[in-house]
């Protein structure tokens, strides 16, 4: 019995290298990949590009409990639309807004981020991450601020 089973696992070794190893001749069409940028690094497909004025800003002391907004303007240096698709803040204290329409080649946005210092003290950093379908697909801007309390001024 040993021995049928060993005949039978080496026949079917073989029939699976027989018939598993054919040869394809077909080849991967060029296109499997859409990439924008090509291996000579020239952008052959349109594609949008964010360009942020700053991205970072400090407003300098503050009196705690005071709310204070900076306004982060941006323009599509690209040639396609560009789309802001999430932006999210580090701390529930600091609230972004954004445009959620498509910003054309050369147009202009801006991200306004607001930030409540509210139970804050001390020097604070708060990061804002911009999410779009440019690529690279993420920008981190910053905002900074040292808040004092009112006795302290």
């Amino acid at each position: 019995m040993n021995r049928f089973l060993y005949f039978a696992v080496v026949a079917l070794i073989g029939i699976t290298l027989m018939f598993g190893c054919k040869s394809r001749n077909s080849e991967l069409s060029n296109n499997v990949v859409d990439n924008p940028m090509s291996a000579d690094g020239n952008n052959n497909n349109p594609s949008p590009a964010i360009k942020f004025e700053v991205e970072e800003h400090d407003f300098g002391k503050i009196i705690a409990g005071e709310k204070v907004t900076f306004n982060f303007k941006f323009r599509n240096t690209g040639n396609a639309d560009l789309l802001l698709t999430k932006v999210s803040a580090s701390c529930g204290c600091t609230a972004p807004s954004f445009p959620t329409t498509p910003i054309a080649p050369g147009k202009e946005g801006v991200v306004s981020v607001s930030f409540n210092s509210e139970n804050r003290s001390g020097f604070q950093n708060k990061t804002i991450t911009v999410l779009t379908n440019s690529i690279p697909n993420s920008t981190q801007l910053r905002i900074k601020a040292r808040v004092m309390r009112p006795e302290d001024i």
